[in-house]
């Protein structure tokens, strides 16, 4: 049953618990990797003590997308892989977030041609781009910084 209906649409009680479930789904980000390129490095030096990517409450990656709540596309993507991304897309539970890592996610990059997607958000849609080739691991945690301020400003669903 839900609580909107039950409660009468916006009032004090519903906007709080829409603070408080998008607080507690803002540091509570399981990630799944979904890499397949060379992009693949500077995501793994996140989980280094340099940048403790922890401290954002995304550092523990779930390796089933049915446990995962926010997809890391990292690396170019292929024509022949964009119906696996896709499945893994749709595998994941409500509410989901995608962050497209790399130009060669977010655009292609320099692989014009007949083989390679030309941008991940023509298969599923995407949250957050964080261009570079490779992205700066700071350029990373600002685009996880930027994700979690939306999650938190969204109409939260419960």
């Amino acid at each position: 049953m839900a609580l909107r209906p039950l409660l009468g649409g916006d009032n004090f009680l519903t906007s709080r618990l829409d603070k408080a479930i998008g607080w507690a789904r803002k540091y509570s980000i399981f990630p799944y990797p979904f890499v397949t390129a060379c992009c693949g490095m500077e995501y793994m030096s996140l989980a280094s003590s340099h940048y403790d990517l922890d401290r954002f409450g995304a550092a523990f990656p779930r390796f089933t997308p049915r446990q995962a709540d926010l997809l890391f596309v990292v690396g170019t993507i292929s024509h022949k892989i964009a119906p696996l991304l896709k499945r893994v897309y749709d595998q994941m539970c409500e509410p989901k977030w995608v962050i497209a890592f790399g130009v060669c996610t977010c655009t292609g990059g320099f692989y014009d041609n007949y083989a390679t997607v030309q941008g991940i958000d023509t298969i599923i849609p995407v949250d957050v781009y964080i261009p570079g080739c490779p992205p700066r691991p700071e350029t990373v945690l600002q685009g996880i910084m930027m994700l979690q301020e939306k999650i938190a400003r969204q109409k939260q669903d419960y």
